[in-house]
């Protein structure tokens, strides 16, 4: 009962507290308040909307302005210098299976026509509109198929940005490309709340921000949940990727989730929001006596003791391997990277369960399992 209450309470806190309302500036200009998110505004003016995303790799810089003029109106004579796009988006090309996965959230599915790399789409309304021909396989997002492209008639491209990188062939093709960064967001609420900048892409802003409210709603009283717990057992993630073991910094998003989630993170002594490469050695020393370790992995079969054993041995030094307390998260078999961006409260409540499973009794994983002995 006690939990019960304590999450109610958060709940109401929440609600008079929401997002997302316009606020109105000197000129007469409402901008949209983001609570979590640090890469985008939107700002509203007489017959268009600005967005503006923050360039992540400097953040007094900007990455992109978009200026977004409805279909059916006339395109006002004032407009500011920006790339122009028309809402609703029609006829997209999606290069990420996550942005994907929010429009289809959107209700929007039908204005995807072509998508990159669609053996890493899970989402079965994508894969059936795949197979029924609907959505076209653009190739590999590092170079797609920029003829079929021009042969479905598309209209917009949305894709990931990356530091020092272009998009190749196909920004000859004159077709507006909008670059969503919300993967360098840091807080787990931050990069939901990206669903914002889509709900405005697609005329959708009333969904898009019900959405945001209902998952905030459920994150915070979540992670309220996990504060109530008794202790709180170190964790650490992933394992070696050729000669280093890339650690994530205190505060990238996955030290924020582990938090949240009700523990204590090994590396928190760590700077920064991305990974650090360290030397096994290393990682074994300051995090050998973990409680948990946490490891995402993509392979056709599940990995067990035996497998990780095999792969290579010194792991069995570690006590969450001695004491069989490694979960894993096998992203080949659940939508764990389309569904977490945009629902984090998914996410965290696996975290609880792994961490303090008696706060939530009866709970079955959605992503994470305890890993099998063989």
């Amino acid at each position: 009962m006690k939990h019960l209450l304590l999450i109610s309470w958060v709940c109401l806190v929440v609600a008079c507290g929401r997002p997302g309302k316009p606020s109105s500036s000197a000129d007469g200009v409402l901008a949209d308040t983001t609570r979590y998110a640090q890469g985008f505004s939107i700002r509203r003016y007489a017959g268009y909307q600005v967005a503006e995303l923050i360039d992540p790799w400097d953040n007094a810089k900007l990455l992109q302005r978009y200026v977004l003029v409805e279909r059916h109106r006339p395109l006002p004579a004032d407009l500011p210098q920006g790339t122009l796009v028309r809402i609703p988006l029609k006829n997209v090309a999606v290069y990420s299976s996550v942005h994907a996965s929010i429009i289809e959230e959107l209700g929007e599915i039908e204005q995807i026509v072509g998508v990159c790399e669609p053996q890493y789409m899970e989402s079965a309304g994508i894969r059936q509109r795949l197979s029924a021909g609907l959505i076209a396989d653009l190739g590999m997002s590092t170079a797609p198929n920029v003829e079929k492209m021009m042969d479905i008639n598309v209209e917009y491209i949305i894709a990931s940005p990356f530091q020092n990188t272009n998009y190749g062939q196909a920004e000859k093709l004159g077709i507006p490309i909008i670059e969503a960064a919300e993967y360098m967001e840091t807080l787990p609420l931050g990069r939901a709340e990206w669903g914002r900048f889509y709900g405005l892409l697609f005329n959708k802003q009333a969904k898009a921000d019900s959405l945001f409210r209902a998952t905030e709603e459920r994150y915070l009283a979540l992670k309220a949940l996990a504060e109530t717990a008794g202790n709180r057992p170190t964790v650490l993630s992933e394992k070696r990727y050729g000669s280093f073991w890339y650690v994530p910094g205190n505060d990238s998003y996955a030290a924020h989730f582990f938090r949240d989630a009700g523990a204590d993170y090994v590396f928190e002594h760590i700077p920064g929001q991305g990974s650090a490469p360290l030397a096994f050695e290393t990682v074994l020393d300051q995090a050998i006596h973990a409680d948990f370790w946490l490891i995402k992995y993509n392979q056709p079969e599940e990995m067990t003791y035996r497998h990780l054993r095999a792969e290579y041995a010194p792991y069995e030094n570690f006590d969450a391997f001695k004491r069989r307390n490694i979960y894993t998260c096998n992203t080949g078999k659940v939508p764990y990277y389309e569904e977490f961006p945009i629902h984090p409260d998914y996410l965290l409540r696996d975290l609880i369960h792994v961490f303090h499973p008696s706060l939530l009794p009866g709970y079955t994983p959605r992503y994470y399992r305890w890993m099998a002995e063989d």
